[in-house]
């Protein structure tokens, strides 16, 4: 799941990378920059060095097409990037790197500088050219040596136009911004104003693309039937028309709604490698003249390129919802799992969705990332699953218990392992079994049920076994009250390096009292007062403890505390 999830992430920030460019090359810089720092996140989360870079340097360079008074300030930024990218060894990040640079000297008008960039970039896109940027920086090259002054976006011939789309289209995965791609270049390529790229949706009879409409956009949907595309995609046939408002075909109801008029239209079918028709291209208003036999023959040599990446990209989508509903299907069975218990053990119905809030909070606390976040939340979810293997008698026992029935009790965690194991689905649902556990193992070796110690306990399960006893002795049973919170404290301190991990321990004193409080009233009707909450959130659990223990106790903050911890009844 571990390795899906990283190359999910890779696919999913290099799709953010490549939809920036295009909006960058639009003069969307809001929405440029957003798709690179949306993209930085998901390489954060992997740790994945080199495309930080790549996401610093593009995201820094759009910062100051924004506000170029922000040019000290935007160079230091890529110059960390380039120190990434030399520490990575990755040339495609000192390609970018490299371009970012020569943008901004060139629009400062230091050209040398500029074209020594853009001579450095086109170095590292000989070797690797990931984004595909060899045509661009060529083009920059050509624009300084020619003393042409920069500008965005940067028109290219139609034939480069052509090229691109033949190396560009194959790499991408998500189908809008695919689309909008196809779109542009194609645009380029056959010298118009707009173009649109619409695809047949078989099932539905309807033709479906992403349009711009102003600064917003938005997806349309139609019968097959219906406009121009529509007969394209019926017939086969191509339609070029000089004079859109001389054919009655045309709607001009479009131009009527956009303010756009249209002059001159080109549409034609999209074929696969089978030549069944699978859209339509449509591009209006040739720039000089009107269209020619040329741009059909353009456009259907565009399309044989496109159809294959169109048809890869409907798949990955396809392949992304399947993987979504697996995923729902698999939490769907995890939280059955644990609910079973809850059905059985009404003493302790909510332990484990609370022991879940507890790790979690000492997960942020620890500041792991996003995966391990995602093991532990199941593991700890599942970590009474063994339960069910205890008889009622016992499990449901409100007085103490036997010596017998407490070594009977403490099966639970073996016949947690043993179910868990027999539902292995992948190497982390290994990593949930082995986490789950262990949370009766103790820092010293004298836990349950395999006597780990220290470092051989599952860092998870060192977490859970915090999050477990504090739960356990901060809930309310039929047979005894809550422990009172300095006691509580006072375990999980004195406890610290012999039942506990002291490092836990510590990360879970040291989270803010209102998050705690939001624990315990997960499951009560207590309102949780705004000015009661954002006092607490200055203080944390060992606070709390140092309060009460004090010369001169800070009674205000304790008494709010244990209003809320005790219910209402304080």
């Amino acid at each position: 799941m571990v390795e899906v999830l990283d190359n999910q992430l890779i696919l999913e920030g290099k799709d953010l990378i490549r939809k920036g460019i295009s909006e960058l090359n639009d003069k969307n810089y809001e929405g440029a920059k957003q798709c690179f720092l949306d993209a930085q996140k998901k390489f954060t989360v992997i740790k994945l060095s080199e495309y930080i870079s790549i996401c610093m340097s593009l995201a820094a360079m759009t910062s100051y097409f924004l506000d170029k008074s922000l040019y000290k300030t935007v160079f230091q930024t890529i110059n960390d990037a380039v120190y990434i990218a030399q520490y990575s060894k990755n040339n495609t990040a000192k390609l970018i790197s490299e371009i970012a640079l020569g943008n901004i000297n060139f629009d400062e008008n230091n050209n040398d500088l500029a074209l020594l960039h853009y001579n450095n970039a086109k170095a590292f896109a000989l070797e690797n050219d990931e984004f595909l940027m060899l045509d661009y920086i060529n083009t920059r090259i050509n624009q300084v040596q020619s003393g042409i002054e920069f500008s965005l976006p940067m028109k290219s011939d139609p034939l480069v136009s052509l090229v691109k789309i033949g190396r560009s289209i194959t790499a991408l995965t998500d189908i809008n911004v695919l689309l909008k791609v196809i779109a542009e270049e194609t645009k380029n390529a056959v010298q118009a104003d707009r173009c649109t790229v619409f695809l047949y949706d078989k099932e539905n009879n309807e033709l479906w693309s992403k349009v711009a409409l102003g600064m917003e956009s938005q997806e349309i949907r139609f019968p097959a039937n219906k406009g121009l595309a529509g007969y394209v995609v019926q017939t086969g046939e191509s339609v070029n028309i000089a004079d859109a408002y001389t054919d009655p075909r045309f709607n001009k109801d479009v131009d009527c709604k956009s303010g756009y008029h249209t002059k001159s239209i080109l549409c034609v079918p999209i074929k696969n490698n089978n030549q069944e028709i699978i859209g339509a291209f449509q591009v209006l208003n040739k720039i000089e003249g009107v269209f020619t036999k040329n741009d059909e023959d353009l456009l259907a040599a565009i399309g044989g390129s496109a159809s294959i990446a169109l048809e890869n990209a409907q798949l990955f989508e396809q392949q992304k919802e399947l993987y979504k509903e697996q995923k729902d299907l698999f939490e769907s069975f995890i939280d059955t799992l644990a609910k079973s218990i809850d059905a059985r053990d009404k003493i302790t119905s909510g332990h484990s969705s609370r022991v879940k809030l507890y790790a979690m909070l000492i997960v942020d606390a620890l500041n792991m990332d996003v995966h391990d976040k995602e093991i532990i939340e199941k593991a700890a979810i599942l970590h009474d699953i063994g339960k069910i293997g205890i008889r009622d008698a016992v499990l449901q026992k409100e007085g103490k218990l036997t010596p017998e029935e407490y070594a009977h009790i403490q099966e639970h965690v073996q016949i947690t392992h043993d179910i868990l194991e027999k539902i292995h689905m992948s190497d982390d649902f290994k990593l949930i079994t082995d986490i789950a556990c262990s949370h009766h193992e103790k820092w010293d070796g004298t836990g349950y049920y395999r006597h780990l110690k220290g470092d051989e306990i599952p860092y998870g399960g060192r977490i859970l076994a915090v999050s477990d006893v504090f739960d356990a002795i901060t809930s309310k049973r039929h047979y005894r009250d809550k422990m009172p919170i300095e006691n509580v404290i006072k375990i999980l301190v004195d406890d610290s390096g012999s039942h506990f991990d002291k490092n836990i321990v510590d990360a879970f004193l040291s989270i803010s009292a209102d998050k705690i409080i939001n624990v315990f009233l997960t499951e009560s009707h207590i309102i949780f007062k705004a000015e009661d909450k954002e006092l607490l959130s200055h203080y944390n659990l060992l606070d709390i403890y140092r309060f009460i223990n004090a010369d001169n106790p800070n009674n205000n903050v304790v008494n709010l505390f244990n209003h809320y911890y005790c219910g209402g009844e304080v």
